[in-house]
């Protein structure tokens, strides 16, 4: 087998389509393994370091009220309790809040590229962002605390040993490479690779509202743009990175029923990079006074 046979058999293996629930057909790709992993051991270094930096501040404060004679009135034990109340925020939420963000991804995801996905193709929710992560205590968390604090006591290293490593281990008994969050909240961890909008987006004639095809202008009014968001922006944005010519025919006929248009044939790329090129205008527009649109339900 060739390097390229090789290459193109290890992509068929990690390719996945995500179904929108406006029928578009996004083709992703599956994160590594190692990716993943990589990505974990960077948020928990972050989440240590910060760990580390509270208990200097916290530790410089109470040497403080020491030297100020206040040791005690309690001082003391409400810094422990201050410390340990911020440990358990930070781990509960650290995951949360970043994986509910436009990005879908933690500092470590972004840094590997990659992120959260809804296997069924529409936008992540807020339910499914918390469920994958309140397995994660299960999954990594309360084990590693077991161990930690279980002593001499083999028996009970064995069972906490065990438990990490089936959590651990799970990803590589799936062909989707899902961890047990995965599982329960429906969600894929796939590639996003940093990439420049392609010019044909951004400068190109098309996204000027002119097709050098047929010659046709295409304007759309606010009320036209304001029936999508953010997500169907980033949907259609891969889509014509992708470029493939049935999706386009799709998708164009879709907007157009949306938007009270009649399809026409054959211009669909113009068509659907001026519509993409004025949603984007629109929608930085309404987020410079502080108006966001998530998705076309909002």
């Amino acid at each position: 087998m060739s390097a390229r046979q090789r290459i193109e058999a290890r992509e068929a293996r990690v390719r996945r389509t995500m179904v929108t629930p406006e029928g578009i057909a996004l083709p992703v790709m599956l994160a590594s393994r190692g990716a993943r992993f990589g990505a974990l051991l960077i948020d928990l270094a972050l989440m240590a370091g910060f760990m580390v930096l509270l208990a200097v501040v916290l530790l410089a404060i109470g040497v403080n009220l020491f030297e100020a004679g206040m040791e005690d009135n309690g001082a003391g034990e409400f810094i422990v309790v201050l410390y340990v109340l911020i440990g358990f925020l930070i781990r509960q939420f650290y995951f949360m809040v970043f994986e509910l963000g436009a990005r879908g991804a933690t500092p470590g995801k972004r840094a590997l590229r990659i992120r959260i996905a809804a296997r069924d193709g529409g936008r992540l929710t807020a339910e499914a962002v918390v469920a994958r992560n309140l397995l994660r205590d299960i999954e990594l968390f309360l084990p590693l605390t077991f161990l930690t604090t279980s002593g001499d006591s083999s028996a009970a290293n064995l069972a906490a040993t065990v438990w990490f490593l089936v959590f651990a281990l799970f990803p590589f008994f799936n062909r989707d490479r899902l961890r047990a969050g995965d599982v329960i909240a429906g969600t894929w961890v796939v590639e996003a690779p940093r990439k420049m909008l392609a010019e044909a987006l951004s400068l190109g004639a098309g996204a000027r509202g002119h097709s050098s095809a047929t010659g046709a202008r295409y304007a759309f009014a606010d009320r036209e743009l304001s029936v999508y968001g953010e997500f169907e922006l980033q949907a259609l944005e891969r889509l014509l990175r992708e470029g493939r010519e049935d999706a386009l025919v799709a998708v164009a006929e879709t907007i157009c029923r949306k938007i009270g248009w009649q399809p026409g044939s054959g211009d669909e790329r113009a068509f659907l990079e001026a519509f993409y090129a004025q949603l984007r205008a629109r929608l930085e527009g309404e987020m410079r006074f502080g108006r966001r649109k998530a998705d076309k339900h909002s």
